[in-house]
């Protein structure tokens, strides 16, 4: 028997000034099994209401690996904060150099501390380990090793973060 694809129930919607198109772009070069499912544009009369050229792009349609998003050009009214950031976890250290080279290209490099990272459109996001939360949450004492491990990296290090877990 074949079952419909889970569609999600929580689709976030991102706020870019003009640059939807190509931040849906970069993300779905970054991500495996990831796509733009649709671009809406402008039209005459919703380009003159909102002050933007018809045609120009109003909203892109996309999923990274299997999750939905939007990306809305609703203009420079509003821009990303570190009070939301999307988690990446990897299992590899191939992933975690992946994610990290890929999304933080152009991206403001100040910006980067414990595993975080905010790419060349202001939005922020963790690369973290799948095992991190587990690792900080299972046995005080590992905890606190961990994060002590964590705290001055950048770009977290798999190795040396299991090296303090386990020792």
């Amino acid at each position: 028997m074949l079952t419909k694809p889970r569609i999600s129930t929580i689709m976030p919607c991102l706020w870019f000034d003009t640059q939807a198109e190509q931040a849906a772009r970069l993300y779905t070069s970054v991500f495996p099994n990831s796509r733009i499912d649709a671009v809406s544009r402008y039209g005459e009369s919703t380009g003159a209401a909102f002050g933007t050229e018809p045609g120009s792009v109003l909203a892109v349609s996309f999923e990274l690996d299997g999750q939905a998003f939007t990306a809305l050009n609703g203009g420079p009214v509003y821009r990303f904060n570190e009070a939301v950031s999307f988690q990446v976890q990897c299992d590899t250290q191939a992933e975690i150099d992946h994610y990290w080279e890929g999304l933080g290209a152009g991206g403001d490099p100040s910006a980067r501390q414990c595993g975080w990272l905010k790419d060349r459109f202001g939005l922020s996001w963790q690369v973290v380990p799948r095992l991190l939360s587990a690792w900080t949450t299972e046995n005080p004492a590992r905890a606190e090793r961990v994060i002590q491990a964590l705290l001055p990296m950048k770009k977290l290090d798999l190795a040396a973060l299991r090296r303090a877990y386990e020792s």
